[in-house]
């Protein structure tokens, strides 16, 4: 009775040189060719060589996570993790190639399994544990079935076309033991290396065999499964065939009829070309896709989409140009009755003109208006538009996310247009119109893409002269065009972008210029729209400041705008029911009306803003500071408290941003290190935590300066003495007490005057700022300038700095909890 164990291994040593391999996994008895490169493995190969050329070989580990073959173990760390079973191998010969790598002969002789790692250097030492091969009957019946199943299911799948060694069956007549039959399937068949290594990891040669025979059963369903789908397609080959066949028959017999083609709409695309002063790419990309639309069939989804490009190529304004008017009076004219106020920001668009009066070739500048919201930045690019005789098209950008959004889709793809700009180009039917990039702060990226850096491109006078849509394939010259962006805040646009950009900054409006806007512009607006044109109805001015201070607060005028059409609508509603009723219309019909502060109450309710800020009287622990948002100034009430915990500490409150938290532990740190300065003693500080909360608690807070605020906060309380009434402040702090210059001061200032803060403490450095502000805003604010935390102190609590000679406690009025009552 035969056995297994044919070749009779000789006993090997059970330290042995690792050669890992990758993507590879050598069952016992094959013969492989390895290429290698590593020294680390070229030193492993000449270290066997020298001695009786034995090396074991085994895998990189991979796809360890795959379902069903999560057993795979890989003991060894990277860089050595290979999995744990491998083959020892004999060396037959190598050979050194030119390009430095080495080709590495070696036969399979029995697995083993690696115990331990002796040593990683100057190559990997492993400890080696044979695994034997158990002995079955190579007769028995269901040994011999199984063998007689896998031969059958290799002979089908050779059959159905795997690519296999031309000597594999013939090798496998000869083969009778079931292990062997499987290791030498499985080399051949193209596994995968988790699969191969969970063959490799099988011990028991009938079980082997099964894996194989599940594998081999798996590549017969896949060869079935490709069949199918070939002779699918050949189905779908054919019956395109056969249309295409049946409609050539139907155009030769509307031919014989006499019915016609599209010859003549084919003339009428040639006309139009030659009427049309093209560019030489242009023209020569359009001549080519006309020569194709007239080889194609008419009814073909290509010729649908090879006449839209045609169509739109054609329908751009090729060279058309309206002639600007730089009449700089009439430009001041038609700037002053759209907007009131905006000195500075007219003065600039102005400018702008006088230079392209007087050099037309000059590139336009890209002017990027920045602003609260319903400052007029939108309505700016049309009066500039209305005063240069320019087409005016708005490109609104807030939440593209596409690239293809900007510079169109390829044609070739169902469905297929053009980018906005040259979408807008079109509307505009000229190459000069003024394009408004809306708000470009709020442009955003994903995996299709980043459209800002598509702007680049377009923003740069440099370079659009020869833009070049995806639709379209061909250079558009925009550099004709006058782009206008604006936006909210200038944080959320990249930096090569900004770089291009000329900012203009919008700021937002006083009360006094509010009512003049509201009294000029606003309210004869709502009047006529809302009908009330031939009635008299009048707005008198402390209405108008009523709905500014009590019913709004914004740096803008959108709310405004939709407070008046309110009450004007409950006034058109008042006219309308009385003129229901003609008997009554003589009678009772309103002949005029006068809208006082009453009368606003009485339509739009109660007021939803107080006159003055929430806290109204001195608090302790409370400083009132100023910020700057993308939607105007706001005041901010920074409150702290102090809890006697035994230990000291700072907690923080009000969804403050990373910025704002690193400035309050700065404000704190600079209070702790100079506390005699303040009259802390630094038992009050060792022993109370400092909570510090910013409301509203669900708005967003970010941004360093509120450091003076912070450390006025934190002073306050630990002094247990309210700041002076009714001052608000603004200024980054540093761990010296140096006061940092600040952004946004008007809208700050602006924001203070809202809410009824009489003084205003801003840093030095923004006094030339504070100086180019107009000057009805200067005269109702108090500014006091402070170059340093002591300045602050100083005005806040009314008293005066004690010496760096006084810092003994002796001579200050610390504040300790033994006399924190008698402060208090």
């Amino acid at each position: 009775m035969m056995r297994q164990n044919d070749v009779v291994e000789q006993e090997t040593s059970s330290e042995l040189p690792l050669l890992p391999l990758k993507d590879i996994v050598l069952f016992p008895h094959m013969i492989i060719p390895v290429f290698i490169n590593e020294d680390l493995c070229i030193s492993a190969v000449e270290s066997s060589m020298l001695g009786d050329r034995k090396i074991f070989l085994s895998a990189f580990k991979s796809d360890a996570g795959k379902e069903g073959f999560e057993h795979l173990t890989a003991t060894l760390e990277a860089p050595f993790d290979v999995y744990d079973v491998g083959t020892v191998c004999s060396i037959m010969r190598i050979r050194k190639l030119p390009d430095g790598r080495m080709k590495v002969l070696v036969q399979g002789l029995y697995k083993g399994k690696i115990s331990s790692l002796k040593s990683k250097h100057p190559f990997p030492v492993v400890s080696i544990e044979k695994i034997p091969e158990p002995q079955i009957e190579i007769t028995a019946p269901d040994v011999e079935a199984h063998v007689r199943t896998v031969r059958e299911q290799l002979e089908r799948v050779v059959g159905m076309g795997k690519s296999l060694s031309p000597d594999i069956l013939m090798v496998l007549e000869d083969v009778k033991d079931p292990g062997r039959l499987a290791d030498l399937i499985a080399s051949n068949l193209g596994l995968k290396v988790f699969e191969a290594q969970s063959t490799l990891e099988i011990f028991h040669p009938l079980d082997r065999l099964r894996r194989i025979h599940y594998f081999l059963g798996r590549e017969i369903e896949v060869f079935q499964m490709q069949v199918r789908i070939q002779s699918q397609a050949k189905e779908e080959l054919g019956k395109m065939q056969r249309e295409h066949y049946l409609r050539e028959q139907i155009k030769a017999l509307r031919s014989e009829l006499g019915d016609g083609d599209s010859k003549d709409d084919v003339e009428e695309l040639w006309k139009k070309i030659e009427g049309l002063p093209l560019s030489a790419q242009a023209k020569e990309e359009i001549e080519k896709q006309v020569r194709r639309l007239e080889r194609m069939h008419q009814d073909s989804s290509e010729a649908t989409i090879t006449r839209t490009y045609i169509d739109t190529v054609l329908a751009l304004p090729w060279s058309v140009f309206t002639t600007d008017n730089l009449d700089l009076k009439r430009a001041q004219k038609v700037l002053d009755e759209d907007h009131y106020g905006l000195k500075q920001v007219k003065d600039r668009i102005l400018e702008f003109l006088a230079v392209k009066k007087l050099n037309p070739d000059a590139p336009s500048p890209i002017i990027c208006f920045v602003g609260p919201p319903g400052v007029g930045k939108t309505s700016l690019g049309k009066s500039i538009a209305r005063s240069m005789e320019r087409t005016f098209c708005r490109i609104s950008l807030g939440g593209v996310r596409d690239e293809a959004d900007i510079r169109g889709h390829r044609k070739t793809y169902v469905g297929a247009y053009p980018g906005r700009i040259i979408q807008a180009i079109k509307s505009a039917e000229s190459m000069n119109p003024i394009i408004m990039l809306d708000e470009i702060d709020k442009l955003s990226s994903d995996h299709r893409g980043d459209p800002s850096s598509s702007l680049l491109e377009i923003l740069d006078p440099s370079q659009n002269n020869s833009f070049v849509d995806h639709y379209l394939g061909i250079e558009f010259d925009l550099s004709k065009v006058m782009f206008i962006a604006n936006a909210n805040t200038l944080d959320t646009i990249p930096g090569p972008l900004k770089d291009r950009l000329e900012i203009i900054e919008v700021s937002g409006y006083s009360e006094e210029e509010k009512i003049e806007i509201a009294s000029q512009f606003l309210i004869p607006k709502q009047i006529k729209d809302s009908g009330l044109a031939d009635r008299d109805v009048v707005f008198s001015r402390n209405s108008v400041a009523t709905l500014i201070s009590q019913y709004t607060r914004e740096s803008g005028l959108r709310s405004l705008n939709t407070k008046i059409a309110s009450v004007c609508r409950k006034i058109a509603r008042q006219f309308a029911e009385v003129s229901d009723d003609e008997e009554s219309l003589d009678s009772h019909a309103p002949q005029g009306i006068r809208v006082t502060p009453n009368l606003v109450k009485r339509h739009l309710g109660a007021h939803l803003y107080r006159g003055e800020f929430y806290y109204k009287e001195p608090t302790i622990g409370v400083a009132l500071g100023l910020a700057y948002t993308p939607f105007g100034g706001e005041v901010l009430a920074i409150e702290t408290t102090l809890l006697k915990t035994g230990k000291s500490g700072l907690s923080l409150t009000g969804q403050l941003g990373d910025v704002m938290k690193e400035s309050a532990h700065t404000a704190f740190s600079y209070v702790r290190s100079q506390n005699w300065l303040f009259g802390i003693s630094d038992e009050m500080l060792s022993t109370h935590e400092v909570h510090i909360h910013i409301p509203a608690g669900a708005i967003p807070k970010d941004g360093p300066s509120a450091g003076i605020t912070l450390a006025t906060s934190i002073i306050s309380a630990f002094r247990k003495e309210a700041p002076t009434q009714k001052v608000a402040m603004t200024g980054e702090i540093t761990l010296n007490g140096l006061v940092l210059p600040i952004g946004g001061l008007k809208e700050k200032v602006l924001a203070a005057q809202r809410e009824g803060v009489a003084t205003v403490l801003i840093p030095e450095g923004n006094k030339p700022n504070w100086l180019s502000l107009p000057i009805n805003i200067r005269k109702k604010t108090s500014v006091h300038f402070v170059k340093n935390y002591t300045d602050t102190f100083v005005y806040l609590f009314q008293g005066e700095m004690p010496s760096a000679a006084s810092k003994d406690v002796e001579h200050l009025n610390i504040i300790s909890p033994a006399n924190e009552k008698n402060a208090s």
